[in-house]
């Protein structure tokens, strides 16, 4: 055991080992004066035993060269910046090393080359050569790692043992990473980690004002940890990892019985079957300020009946105005929903919702002139009945070209004539919805596709807290995932069971031991959660890790491109050209104006095309010239669902 700074241990610890006990050798840690734990004030000195459980990387430190004049920064881990990172120069001796210091799994594969010729079997590798290092196994009982090697244009696989020696150097990436996959996986231990910060994304302009004199300068940055502190008698604190703090880890001499038993939710979910139910005494509530979450106060005591997967599904509000909300809506809501349009901007985007269903309406809501005479124009305003897709021979530019195209019905005057929209065709498309029947959750995942627009019509009289959907405008409904949750109660209302989910709160308890009473293993409340952008992107990414990215729709040809300026002019007789050029620019004018109404499904405006369709829902027979503007129609026709 050797006695190390705070800052050097968190350098070199592996969080994968946590928790780890410490013992404070000296220094004297003075948090503003003191810090408190479990509401008494007390302070950190030489001789305490404390336990680490949870480190996150508070600030991220970057100073820079001997010719860079500029003063050391702080970034903040979240930072908008796009970083490419510099190769380390200095070489790895062994490649126990490299695993010691390198990420090297399903996050990262370090790409290393040799400074000597290697013999692996029958594989020669060249002097120089890029080793993509993909993961560390034990094989026959010798920890290696699998390597891949690319030779004259064929991927080769071998194994290296960690006790191979040699010179190791890391290639250069090309790659850019945002600050936080940097110190995620960029950083190895005990190293420093030169980058260049590249560009800074997002709106912010003083942001970019205050950061813009970094860009394109090499800095070597440096994470700062917080430390979430356990002591011996079962409070919390956090502490900093720059702290002028000397330690000893002596977690393979303490006796952990020092401490109290503190688990976390992902300790609790972790415990088997056999240990529930079981009776907690929360030690620390959740950071995520929520009125579903009120009750769960420090030294509260709940029931936890059982751990299990739970389905959800995920939704987001439709708004243009604000940011939008995300939600996970448990199978058990009780609410009931109304189905609302769609809106689909390319005629791409219309072929794959029909393949999803059976009749698809909608109506256009920006006009397209086209060029050839196999295909049809638009006007906005025209209603559609989405048919079947097929691909048109058309000849572009004295060539015969094959061109994917989707056939739809247009309902005008009363008649219905077929036209033939390219896939390529950007546009506005909003569905009409023939339907104000009231749906449950489990009704709109058996009889149609998501994703779905929704408005809730009826509330959830069993929710945790208030029914936050029902204050939401149009919801979006994306798709099912499963995920982990606890079954509990309150210690004192053991019947008021709902779902805590594991893996998105963090919640400190005491276990005080076996519950005796009635078990259940159902909710009897609904949990509606409001999630984060981060918690949103992640649990989409966790359940569509082996899914492979929407097709693209395809792109204009290059020769209707340069030429869209002059379509309206060539599909216009010529002794009216002069005469009809302002109305053109007025139209297309309005269709902008119309384009972005229709983008807030939510809006109260009564001259929106939204309007119209919801009043058809509620059984209105109106024509489209009763129910909406000129904005919306192309010509003074009647035209009847």
């Amino acid at each position: 055991m050797m006695t190390t700074t705070l800052q050097a241990f968190v350098q070199s610890l592996d969080p994968k080992t946590l928790p780890r006990v410490l013992q404070i050798q000296s220094g004297f840690y003075h948090g503003g004066s003191h810090y408190e734990v479990s509401g008494n004030e007390c302070s950190l000195s030489t001789g305490d035993v404390i336990k680490i459980t949870e480190l996150k990387v508070k600030k991220v430190i970057a100073t820079y060269n001997e010719y860079n004049k500029l003063p050391a920064a702080e970034f903040p881990p979240d930072f908008p910046g796009l970083f490419s990172v510099v190769a380390d120069k200095n070489p790895y001796h062994s490649l126990e090393e490299i695993v010691q210091a390198l990420h090297i799994g399903p996050f990262g594969n370090p790409n290393l080359y040799s400074d000597s010729e290697l013999h692996i079997g029958d594989i020669t590798i060249d002097k120089g050569k890029t080793i993509i290092f993909n993961s560390v196994e034990e094989i026959n009982g010798v920890k290696s790692i699998i390597c891949k090697v690319t030779i004259e244009g064929t991927n080769q696989s071998f194994i290296l043992p960690l006790s191979h020696t040699g010179k190791f150097y890391e290639c250069q990436d090309e790659r850019i990473y945002t600050l936080k996959e940097i110190v995620d996986w960029k950083i190895p231990k005990n190293r420093a980690r030169t980058v260049m910060l590249r560009d800074i994304v997002g709106n912010c302009t003083s942001q970019k004002l205050c950061y813009s004199a970094f860009i394109k300068g090499m800095m070597v940055v440096k994470p700062v940890y917080e430390l979430k502190v356990l002591t011996q008698y079962g409070g919390f604190f956090n502490l900093s990892s720059d702290l002028d703090v000397e330690v000893l880890d002596i977690t393979q001499h303490c006796d952990l019985t020092l401490f109290t038993q503190i688990l976390t939710t992902q300790d609790i979910f972790e415990k088997t079957t056999n240990e529930f139910p079981l009776v907690a005494e929360i030690l620390e509530g959740p950071l995520k300020h929520c009125k579903s979450y009120k009750a769960l106060r420090c030294g509260r005591r709940i029931i936890v009946h059982k751990k299990y997967q739970a389905d959800r599904i995920i939704a987001s509000e439709s708004r243009s105005d604000t940011p939008k909300r995300h939600f996970l809506i448990p199978s058990s809501y009780t609410g009931k929903f109304k189905r609302r349009p769609r809106f689909f901007p390319t005629v791409f985007d219309l072929n794959i919702a029909k393949r999803e269903m059976t009749d698809l309406y909608v109506v256009a809501t920006k006009s397209f002139h086209t060029v050839h005479t196999e295909f049809s124009s638009l006007n906005v305003g025209d209603m559609l009945q989405v048919k079947m897709f097929k691909s048109c021979e058309v000849l572009c530019e004295g060539t015969k070209t094959i061109i994917d195209t989707l056939e739809c019905i247009k309902t005008n005057d009363g008649k219905s004539v077929k036209v033939i929209l390219p896939l390529y065709v950007e546009g506005g498309f909003m569905e009409i919805v023939h339907d104000s029947k009231q749906y449950s959750l489990s009704e709109l995942c058996k009889h149609f596709q998501l994703p779905l627009n929704v408005k809730v019509s009826v509330r959830d009289l069993f929710t945790v807290g208030e029914d936050i959907l029902a204050n939401a405008s149009v919801l979006n409904l994306e798709e099912h995932i499963t995920d982990s949750y606890l079954l509990v109660s309150l210690y004192d209302t053991p019947e008021d069971v709902w779902e805590l989910p594991v893996f998105r709160l963090r919640i400190s308890f005491l276990v005080i031991g076996h519950f005796k009473g009635e078990v259940f293993s159902l909710p009897t409340k609904t949990n509606i959660e409001e999630i984060n952008e981060e918690e949103y992107y992640m649990v989409r990414r966790y359940e569509n890790h082996v899914q492979l990215p929407p097709p693209r729709p395809p792109k204009t040809p290059s020769y209707i491109s340069k030429s869209g300026s002059n379509i309206a002019k060539q599909m216009l007789p010529k002794d009216e050209n002069a005469e009809n050029a302002e109305e053109t620019l007025q139209l297309e004018n309005r269709q902008k104006d119309s384009l972005q109404a229709c983008n807030e499904l939510g809006t109260s405006s009564t001259t929106t095309l939204i309007e119209y369709i919801a009043r058809m829902e509620d059984g209105k027979n109106q024509s489209i010239d009763d129910a909406i503007p000129t904005t919306f129609c192309s010509t003074s026709s009647k035209l009847p669902l």
